[in-house]
């Protein structure tokens, strides 16, 4: 027994070590590193398979590296060069992006830099050599100083900032050419060959890079906002029908709830990744600017701006998709006899809505024009009709509610109960009174033990422990005598009405839900226009 009634702690012993197979040391030490092996390698299998471009973008740098390091292995080409053909190995490695407008940026960067750093430390060297030889080190020294404080400022100025690579690389080769060519003797000379070699390594990074099946950041731009669409219609309908489908029985830890670890649920975490996406698509958009036309982007200034845009307005979406997964896994929840009484209406607005959220990312991967019309009335009429539902029926998302007129017809839900909770409630204690009354002379002469109490009573238990906020049990706190009736049952219909609510929070979400795609339908129009997309008669 450990204390608690009902229940029993069997203590096995555990096995002697020396019993135990394979114990050894060398065989389990083995066995430990053959499993760590088997699942570093099954990790690097599937991250190579998650995206095959990051196998390719690997082998092209070592191509890229390989080329230029021939010029030093080879003797003809290092007896042309020298040593200063270290300089394209150098510009490889720091040049060579992941994406080909990336690479165009970072060459742009690196050539105007590598030339501003050039021409300024030809200047300042001649001018330091005109000094003689006592002031030269000190005009150097004071130019190394401002060239130094100049671009680590102005790389700062937020117009700059896309510049930033090319202030930095002006910093080192002047530094690096200046200091030099200080002990050379020859600053003209040193300066001349370290640009020949900085081209050189440029001229190799592009080349692999464009010509060996090259990553374009506008496909990859284009391909992540259709990727966004999708995640959140999937992660609407996802977060609607489990919301739907929860009997309020089996609800995460809160742990897992503030971490956001939800395995069950794989759309959410696409979903996370969209709104963490601005970054990703500003920096794609960016470098596709440098891009030229290729595939089906095929002419110049290509709107690449509006892709982040559109991905902005989806984000705007999104937040409201997260909103309602955050109602979905809340502490306080509607019961879901209330929430399926609403089933209908909320499963159409959130089929019509994501469907039309389909329709908008399938245009944008086609590249074509489509007209939402029909989609547009069917969602915003989805929605009315589930606006109307909640007014019709809002006294149901209150505990303190009146019966309606019997004088006037009951406006009912296609789908719903032939009674309302109101009535159902009625209907039971009416029940339990007359069965009360039709035995009393049976109950005067047959004394009999107290009766269980009543279905209404135990149902009317049932929902509160289920429902109810905080989670604590009501009769349980009822019997330990904490309040009197008179303030237990004002303060348990308070609760039950603020759980009722959470229903219209989310009705609520899922409407501005609605309200924003119009933002995202006019996003979308603007896009196909601009990028000259073609219109798809049906």
């Amino acid at each position: 027994m450990n204390g608690k009634k009902g229940s029993f702690e069997i203590n096995i012993p555990p096995i002697p070590k020396s019993k135990m197979p394979g114990n050894g040391k060398k065989s389990g030490g083995d066995n430990k590193g053959l499993f760590s092996c088997r699942v570093w390698i099954w990790n690097v299998w599937e991250f190579c398979k998650e995206d095959s471009n990051r196998v390719v973008f690997s082998l092209k740098v070592g191509l890229a590296v390989l080329l230029v390091s021939l010029l030093i292995l080879c003797q003809a080409p290092y007896k042309v060069f020298g040593t200063n053909i270290i300089w394209s190995i150098l510009t490889v490695a720091i040049m060579f992006e992941y994406t080909v407008g990336a690479t165009f940026n970072r060459g742009f960067n690196r050539a105007l830099g590598s030339l501003l750093a050039g021409i300024l430390a030809i200047g300042v060297a001649q001018l330091a050599l005109s000094t003689g030889r006592v002031a030269e080190p000190f005009i150097i020294g004071i130019s190394i100083f401002l060239i130094g404080t100049a671009t680590s400022f102005m790389k700062l100025w937020p117009s700059l900032v896309p510049y930033e690579y090319g202030f930095r690389v002006i910093l080192f080769t002047y530094c690096l050419i200046i200091v030099s060519g200080y002990r050379m003797g020859n600053p003209i000379k040193t300066s001349m060959d370290r640009l020949y070699s900085i081209a050189i390594g440029g001229i190799v990074a592009v080349l692999v890079n464009v010509l060996i099946l090259p990553i374009w950041a506008g496909e990859q731009l284009h391909k992540e906002l259709v990727a966004s669409f999708n995640a959140v219609a999937d992660s609407l309908e996802e977060c609607v029908r489990k919301y739907l489908e929860d009997d309020g029985l089996d609800h995460p830890e809160f742990s897992k709830t503030v971490m956001d670890e939800f395995p069950d649920e794989p759309a959410y975490r696409k979903c996370r990744s969209t709104l963490n996406s601005s970054a990703k698509l500003e920096s794609l958009a960016n470098s596709a600017k440098w891009e030229p036309p290729h595939g089906r982007f095929r002419h110049f200034f290509y709107p690449w701006s509006e892709y982040v845009k559109v991905g902005a307005v989806l984000r705007y979406c999104a937040y409201e998709v997260m909103a309602l997964h955050g109602v979905l896994h809340s502490e306080i929840q509607a019961p879901y006899n209330l929430r399926i009484t609403f089933q209908k209406e909320i499963q159409d607005a959130t089929t019509q809505a994501a469907e039309l959220v389909r329709s908008l990312g399938k245009d944008v991967s086609n590249m074509k024009r489509t007209l939402k019309t029909s989609l547009l009335k069917g969602v915003h009429s989805s929605t009315e009709r589930l606006q109307r539902a909640i007014d019709m029926h809002s006294y149901l998302l209150t505990s303190n509610y009146e019966p309606p007129d019997s004088s006037k017809p009951l406006p009912k839900l296609s789908h719903a109960l032939s009674s309302t909770l109101y009535d159902l409630s009625n209907q039971l204690a009416e029940l339990d009174k007359t069965d009360l009354d039709q035995t009393p002379n049976l109950t005067n002469q047959n004394p009999q033990p107290p009766q269980t109490e009543s279905f209404h009573e135990m149902m009317r238990k049932q929902s509160r422990r289920q429902h109810s906020w905080p989670s604590r049990e009501v009769d349980a706190f009822e019997e330990e005598g904490g309040f009197g009736p008179d303030i237990t049952i004002p303060r348990m219909k308070a609760l039950e009405s603020t759980a009722a609510l959470s229903l219209a929070t989310f009705t609520s979400l899922l409407i501005e839900f609605v309200a924003r795609l119009d933002h995202l339908v006019e996003a979308v129009d603007e896009l196909s226009r601009m990028a000259k997309f073609e219109y798809d008669v049906l």
